[in-house]
């Protein structure tokens, strides 16, 4: 009696029979699935082969584009270039899976474009998920990374939703059904004939997306270029104004307008109007530096619009001339000598002076002081900054003079309460004589108002026999017995003071020649 036992060897046989029987009925798939697939097999392999072509020939226009014109169409041809390695490099990925899978089922001489058993079940799953290897893993990590890439660089929303779908990886949902991952639902047990099938849609989908990316990139290199129907010769030069030994300087082109479009100008925050037709007029109501800054829109062909951005500057100078006496160029020596120095055309913070003897400084816009030393001639050298370098502008040779000796004078308090300076010959009342405390000297013309220090000085009276008796200084101020000397003397008498001792501000010191001679009234006022 035969024994039951699950577990026999004649059980585990019929057990296994029955399993492979069941799964050959469950399984088979007719010869007229099978010359379909091979059918769509050669419909893609066709489509592959021209998407190829065209692709090739579109990366050929580029280059060509970019040995014409490299500045303008080199980012577009970086980017064709990196597009078709990786579109290269994962269609002969899945190239290489279906030789493999071809070997897998029809031995060595295996064709994936010839397939000997089209029906196998088995080779696809073993390839794509042979331990060790996880092909499935990579193929589905380098779809994805291709299409994202890809997707960056097409600018039509719809196409880019095209290749989206395309190269998409998500399961279906009769996968998500089925609890399988998307590599599961494209290669465990589907026939031979339609795993390779599954595998030349993925290469013909890489083609289209590399395809539409070449076009776009084409494209965009005339995105930027607009169309002109009216051309003029321009010259545009640095500056109008040219100093003598500046070469004058222009930029000379053709200017491609397009009276078709407007564009759109907008200068220091405010929209220059279409009836300016680009003229940009500023009020000149100051003198200063003032900008101009702002940018121009143009409608592209794509719908954008491009933005030039541009900035300057100008300014805005007073109107001069310089007037100068031939014959009096001279600078007194220890003093600062006021000197006007304007460049026509020049804004005066663009301006600067030097000096050879002594020091220069700027007191404003256009006023300089020039302090010579004594003993030699100053020559002052003007430079100006223009077009972004500087130039000289004038260079003048002035003679240095000392300054001319000046007056002796006392601070006397008049009865209405003024200050006077008395410089002598006429009448002083006594009083005011004896309350003047010192002596001072100045040389005071009018234009110049420059003191000097009093040192020392005599104070002469002559006695009834016209002797002479000087009486000594105690510095600028009247000594004790100066004071005595004034208090002696009687109405109409004349007093002198002379050998006046005096430091000019250059550090020098002389002797006034000319004598302060005083002629004293009784009364306490001064008379003219």
């Amino acid at each position: 009696m035969a024994s039951s036992n699950a577990n026999s060897p004649r059980q585990k046989m019929i057990n296994l029979m029955y399993l492979v029987f069941i799964a050959m009925l469950a399984l088979n798939v007719s010869s007229e699935v099978l010359d379909g697939f091979a059918l769509v097999e050669a419909t893609m392999l066709r489509s592959v082969k021209a998407a190829s072509q065209h692709n090739n020939m579109t990366f050929s226009d580029l280059e060509e584009y970019q040995k014409t014109n490299p500045t303008k169409v080199q980012q577009w041809y970086d980017k064709g270039e990196q597009v078709k390695n990786q579109s290269d490099s994962l269609y002969n990925y899945i190239q290489s899976l279906k030789q493999r899978i071809a070997v897998k089922a029809d031995g060595k001489e295996g064709n994936p474009e010839q397939l000997k058993h089209p029906d196998d079940l088995n080779a696809a799953y073993e390839v794509m998920f042979e331990r060790g290897k996880n092909e499935h893993e990579k193929l589905k990590t380098d779809i994805d990374a291709f299409r994202e890439y890809v997707a960056t660089l097409v600018t039509n929303p719809s196409i880019k939703n095209i290749i989206k779908n395309n190269l998409s990886t998500e399961p279906s949902a009769k996968a998500k059904e089925n609890k399988q991952t998307w590599a599961e639902s494209m290669f465990w047990q589907m026939p031979l004939a339609a795993a390779v099938t599954l595998l030349t849609k993925l290469q013909n989908d890489i083609r289209y997306a590399e395809g539409e990316v070449l076009s776009d990139l084409v494209k965009n290199i005339d995105v930027m270029d607009y169309r002109v129907n009216k051309l003029a010769a321009f010259v545009i030069p640095e500056a109008q104004t040219v100093m003598r030994g500046t070469p004058y300087r222009a930029y000379i082109g053709l200017l491609a307008q397009d009276s078709t479009q407007q564009p759109k100008i907008f200068v220091n925050g405010n929209f220059l109007s279409d009836e300016a037709n680009g003229l940009f007029v500023a009020g000149t109501g100051s003198t200063g530096t003032f900008p101009v800054r702002g940018y121009v829109e143009m409608p592209r062909s794509d719908g954008a619009s491009y933005r030039e951005e541009f900035s300057t500057e100008y300014f805005v100078v007073q109107p001069s001339a310089t007037i100068a006496p031939v014959l009096m160029n001279v600078l007194y020596a220890g003093i600062g000598n006021e000197i006007q120095i304007a460049v026509p055309g020049v804004a005066s913070q663009n301006v600067t002076a030097t000096i050879s003897n002594g020091t220069m400084a700027r007191k404003n816009n256009d006023i300089w002081v020039a302090t010579p030393k004594l003993g030699a001639e100053a020559v002052i050298a003007v430079t100006a900054k223009m077009a972004g370098k500087t130039q000289e502008m004038a260079r003048n040779t002035f003679r240095v003079r000392p300054l001319p000796d000046p007056a002796p004078y006392l601070n006397i308090t008049k009865p209405d309460g003024n200050a006077e300076r008395y410089r002598g010959s006429k009448l002083l009342a006594k009083a005011a004589l004896v309350a003047a405390d010192a002596l001072h000297a100045a040389m005071d013309d009018g234009i110049l108002d420059i003191n000097f220090d009093v040192l020392r000085f005599d104070l002469v009276k002559f006695d009834n026999l016209g002797f002479r008796l000087a009486t000594p200084s105690d510095g600028a101020r009247f000594s004790g017995q100066q004071k005595n000397v004034i208090r002696s003397v009687q109405r109409g008498q004349t007093l002198l003071i002379s050998n006046i001792m005096v430091k000019g501000p250059d550090g020098s010191e002389r002797t006034l020649t000319a004598p302060m001679d005083i002629r004293i009234n009784s009364e306490l006022k001064i008379k003219n």
